[in-house]
């Protein structure tokens, strides 16, 4: 019998999203399978890299070779569950670091992350493939705000979003004019770039696309339905939302989500999980964006669809290891 590998499940990060994170990671360390894998949970934040064990003590981390020295003696990691949403975790900084050091990890590669962290930037790349999106205007931190170039544009209502940050943090519907600055302001205190997009008015699908068992896989589309006017943070994490899987879509529409949502994976030459988020309109799916470390608690949009699709959580988590270490 083969020994047992170590998994370093990297959780935290150093944006607002690092107590989803906690969750999610926790989540997979709870379920990885033990006769297989040997887990440590590994906090990454600004301040320290630890890993913390179960009696809640904390070693440090050493970042030149990844390694964390426990009793005297120096334990390294044959992979790395990546679990951090938002940076470092998914924005391609955590990816670039186990490459130099050659530790496989289960997200996709850096060159993809940064790309799909970067909205305006994702969007760009895909457009000319023929993927629909929403009228957008970009603005950096210091650019002069023409109010009216920008509802010219992408008219009202619209979403003024931060373009590097993840679960709805730093967005605003606008209705109105005068109500415009105040939401860039917002965004800004996110992030030093932003993204206003036209309001698509339609049902919206969040869909897991992931590699599984060496095959690109599309897993069973949700249907979102936010209590609230959008798909904002208290939607996503604080029941505020329906979730409905399998959502309820036509034949016609349900088989051009997947279509898209396969082609964009694959297009971006992905790995991993992803989890991209459509709206339909006149009847077209349009791409609003994608996730590259969707959330994995239990209550999280890709788990339950794995659930629907005959996926267990730990079947789903081995999965992603055995794929990283090819």
């Amino acid at each position: 019998m083969s020994a047992k590998k170590n998994i370093a499940i990297i959780m935290g990060g150093y944006s607002s999203e690092y107590e989803i994170s906690l969750k999610s990671g926790n989540v997979v360390y709870e379920l990885l399978d033990a006769n297989k894998y040997n887990s440590y949970r590994i906090h990454i934040f600004k301040n320290k890299w630890v890993y913390v064990d179960a009696k809640d003590k904390e070693f440090a981390i050493d970042k030149n070779d990844f390694s964390v020295t426990i009793n005297n003696e120096k334990i390294t990691f044959d992979c790395v569950f990546n679990a951090i949403h938002g940076a470092p975790g998914e924005d391609g900084y955590m990816q670039a670091y186990f490459n130099l050091l050659k530790i496989p990890q289960t997200s996709c590669g850096m060159y993809q992350a940064s790309v799909t962290f970067n909205k305006r930037d994702c969007l760009s790349i895909l457009r000319p493939y023929g993927i629909k999106t929403a009228e957008s205007f970009y603005i950096n931190l210091g650019d002069t705000i023409d109010e009216d170039a920008i509802i010219e544009k992408v008219a009202l209502p619209c979403f003024v979003k931060a373009n590097k940050a993840g679960s709805s943090f730093g967005i605003t519907k606008v209705y109105k004019k005068e109500d415009l600055q105040n939401a860039i302001d917002v965004a800004f205190k996110e992030d030093d770039e932003i993204i206003i997009e036209s309001f698509l008015d339609g049902t919206e699908v969040s869909v897991g696309v992931i590699t599984y068992k060496g095959e690109t896989k599309v897993l069973p589309i949700t249907e979102i339905v936010p209590n609230n006017d959008f798909f904002d943070y208290k939607a996503k994490y604080l029941g505020e939302s329906q979730e409905i899987t399998p959502a309820r879509l036509t034949k016609e529409q349900e088989e051009k989500v997947n279509v898209l949502a396969k082609k964009v994976y694959e297009i971006l030459k992905m790995k991993g999980f992803s989890r991209s988020e459509y709206i339909f309109k006149d009847g077209e799916p349009h791409l609003l964006e994608v996730n590259t470390i969707p959330g994995l608690t239990k209550q999280s949009i890709l788990p339950q669809q794995a659930a629907v699709a005959g996926i267990t959580l730990p079947e789903l988590f081995d999965n992603a290891i055995v794929e990283a270490l090819k």
